[in-house]
């Protein structure tokens, strides 16, 4: 068993910057990757950022030159680093981790909230 838990959300003014946090505990030997996802009411729930166990990336295009998803090892813990945050960038943002064979577990999500 995985378990998630972000912090770091919270309301920043448009072209400020947050940076996430997800602490992966339990069978954190197994986990692939790391990925976080975001979605708001009434929009598509998206995939913004995903690291391997390996170090590869993956962004959305909406994201890409913003934000850097990195990790620490030792501390089980993935990071999304967010700058010049747009209107747009207003979600709850979640923490999803691969593991096993398929499995996936998520986190609570903590929300993000970009004024104008």
């Amino acid at each position: 068993q995985v378990q998630l838990v972000e912090s770091g959300g919270g309301l920043v003014q448009a072209g400020g910057s947050l940076r996430l946090s997800c602490a992966a505990s339990g069978r954190t030997g197994s986990i692939n990757a790391l990925a976080w996802y975001r979605q708001a009411p009434g929009k598509q729930r998206e995939l913004v950022a995903g690291i391997t166990v390996g170090g590869s990336t993956n962004y959305a295009d909406s994201v890409k030159g913003r934000f850097t998803i990195s990790r620490d090892n030792a501390k089980n813990t993935v990071y999304l680093q967010m700058n010049s945050l747009k209107p747009e960038d207003t979600a709850v943002y979640y923490c999803a981790g691969r593991y096993s064979v398929s499995f996936q577990a998520w986190g609570q999500g903590t929300q993000v909230t970009v004024s104008s």
